[in-house]
């Protein structure tokens, strides 16, 4: 299972949508599913965040997109579980 449609009509990327770092145009920050729909990819041009979805859940930190900015999109990992456990 993936992200459902209706949900991502609504999520945007937080660093496209925040405060200072709010970019222009009225609907800014819209994401795309990529990797058979395990990752959400920020549509503006010079933003690059992307936003794994573990477990169905779409982490939506700015660290974890920015973790990811200069990883091409066909490289991402497989995003693995919600939460790590350490044995």
């Amino acid at each position: 299972m993936s992200v459902s449609h209706e949900l991502l009509e609504i999520l945007r990327c937080p660093y496209c949508v925040s405060g200072e770092t709010r970019k222009p145009g009225p609907d800014p920050g819209r994401l795309e599913l990529v990797r058979n729909g395990e990752w959400l990819v920020c549509t503006e041009p010079d933003c690059q965040r992307k936003y794994p979805i573990r477990e169905d859940i779409p982490v939506m930190l700015i660290e974890e997109g920015d973790k990811w900015r200069q990883t091409p999109i066909e490289q991402l990992p497989d995003p693995g579980p919600l939460i790590q456990v350490n044995e």
